[in-house]
């Protein structure tokens, strides 16, 4: 159908993230630092973001596109801050296979007013750690929420991440789980610098893993 959306020229944005707060449809995502209008039937056309950019990258088009598809009730949020495809994918399913019932678990990815946060028990994984202990689900999974990061692939520094999704959600629990090597130092102390940021005094556990899988700490 011809219908008004809006277009984001990805040469003045200088990936401020403005425009991404502002699109109550979850349209428009961070995408390697540019601003992206992710999906053309999450825009409604009414054109919240426009007031909201600096450096005037976005304006209105009239094209052939899908319909406007409304954003479900339930997961508002989920489409919002996500900055890819898997944002599709059934955020809350049952799962006899194994205990990864949530998606997205990277941490730069999940929205970090997730419903799925409250009253939940957080794990926060280094990547590498599932590859190396045969029952890291069983051990480490079961009846928590997964969270995956790399200090040193991802560059990141997530402690204000980690601190904003533990103020903003009925957290119960932390449990980090790392590699016992040098690196994954750092996202022990970016969990233990978001924890003392945060209002909120949360149980915190870590269990240390060698390269063999056996829990060393």
């Amino acid at each position: 159908m011809i219908r008004q959306i809006i277009r984001i020229d990805r040469e003045k944005c200088d990936g401020c993230g403005q425009c991404a707060d502002a699109c109550h449809e979850g349209a428009i995502a961070m995408v390697n630092g540019k601003a992206k209008l992710i999906r053309e039937d999450y825009c409604d056309g009414l054109g919240d973001c426009l007031p909201e950019c600096p450096h005037g990258a976005i304006t209105f088009i009239t094209k052939d596109t899908q319909p406007f598809n409304p954003v479900p009730d339930e997961i508002p949020m989920l489409r919002k801050e996500n900055v890819c495809d898997c944002i599709d994918v059934v955020q809350n399913r049952p799962n006899s296979k194994g205990e990864m019932t949530r998606w997205p678990i990277q941490l730069k990815l999940v929205s970090m007013k997730a419903p799925f946060f409250d009253g939940a028990d957080i794990l926060i994984a280094s990547d590498c750690t599932a590859f190396v202990s045969k029952d890291f689900h069983e051990k480490f999974v079961k009846d928590r929420v997964m969270l995956i990061g790399c200090p040193k692939l991802d560059k990141e520094d997530y402690s204000q991440r980690i601190c904003e999704i533990a103020t903003k959600n009925d957290i119960r629990s932390i449990t980090l789980v790392r590699m016992d090597i040098p690196c994954c130092s750092e996202m022990a102390r970016m969990v233990k610098e978001a924890l003392m940021l945060c209002p909120k005094d949360l149980p915190f556990n870590i269990h240390v893993l060698s390269t063999d899988g056996s829990v060393v700490g």
